[in-house]
């Protein structure tokens, strides 16, 4: 089994010194760099790019530079997906995004970790587990979404929060670690202004 079958299967793998991940992950960061020094002005050539370096994009998306992944093959993004500033997604394992995703500034989405043991870390042994966001869910800024994590739909995750553990669907979720803070009802609806009095 290759490390990277081995990081697929949810096992521990060698993620520093295996060669063909280390290739993999230098032609990420390379295509990262390249999109990161296109002028904001730069549409078409930026689109160009996250195509060529994402799984799967769908219409109606933006990134907003800087973006770092690892490899970038397991990103998948549904319609209308968006981050600002500073998104990083360390996708050893399948990241995937439903529709009408909607990312503030400086969010971290890693599906990678380490053992607790020093002895098999020190190896540069990881771990990578998927994650899974569904569509109308809007992480506020400084969101950091750890290994193995599934959101449901029409969620919202407040700023500064680290999400732990799986998130249902309807919900409002806050704090570090993040916990549901109620549900999103009807009024939620309403709750703004529309118009100048």
């Amino acid at each position: 089994m290759t490390e990277k079958e081995k990081a697929s299967a949810g096992l521990l793998y060698d993620a520093n010194y295996d060669e063909t991940l280390m290739q993999e992950r230098i032609r990420c960061k390379d295509l990262c760099m390249d999109y990161n020094q296109l002028r904001f002005s730069q549409f078409e050539e930026q689109k160009a790019l996250i195509k060529k370096l994402l799984g799967k994009v769908s219409e109606g998306f933006y990134i907003t530079p800087p973006f770092w992944c690892d490899y970038g093959y397991n990103i998948e993004i549904g319609k209308n997906f968006y981050t600002n500033h500073n998104c990083v997604i360390l996708d050893a394992a399948k990241v995937q995004f439903g529709d009408n995703v909607f990312i503030g500034p400086n969010c971290i989405f890693s599906t990678s970790g380490h053992p607790i043991d020093s002895a098999r870390r020190n190896q540069g042994l990881e771990y990578a587990y998927p994650l899974t966001v569904g569509n109308d869910v809007w992480f506020g800024a400084n969101v950091t979404v750890l290994p193995g994590v599934s959101i449901g739909d029409n969620v919202v995750i407040g700023a500064g929060s680290v999400v732990t553990k799986d998130i249902p669907s309807g919900v409002i979720a806050v704090g570090n670690p993040c916990r549901i803070l109620r549900e999103i009802t009807p009024e939620d609806a309403v709750k703004y202004k529309t118009r100048q009095p």
